[in-house]
């Protein structure tokens, strides 16, 4: 019995700016976007490739959720209220 590994060749792999470019793209959005939805009202042209690494790591990093019905949405903890909470509270390892 032979077994196929699928091997993703990664043509381009994003540069910060496209990385933060679609960070603030997910956090501004008024609804919550579909994938394709997302990459195609980016404000600069991405290679769909390129943006799916961005989308997996942003997954990967619990930085965004991908729902049910594959939307996208904002879930890390980054404004400066909660900023300060952290910084306030005690080390788990203390």
């Amino acid at each position: 019995m032979i077994v196929m590994e699928a091997r993703t060749t990664v043509l381009h792999y994003p540069r910060l700016d496209t990385v933060l470019m679609v960070e603030e793209a997910i956090k501004k959005a008024k609804d919550y976007p579909s994938r394709t939805q997302l990459w195609k009202k980016l404000p600069k042209k991405v290679m769909y490739q390129t943006y799916k690494t961005v989308i997996d790591y942003l997954i990967n990093s619990r930085k965004v959720i991908l729902t049910k019905d594959d939307k996208l949405v904002w879930i890390f903890a980054d404004s400066p209220k909660a900023r300060n909470l952290i910084e306030k509270s005690v080390p788990a390892h203390a």
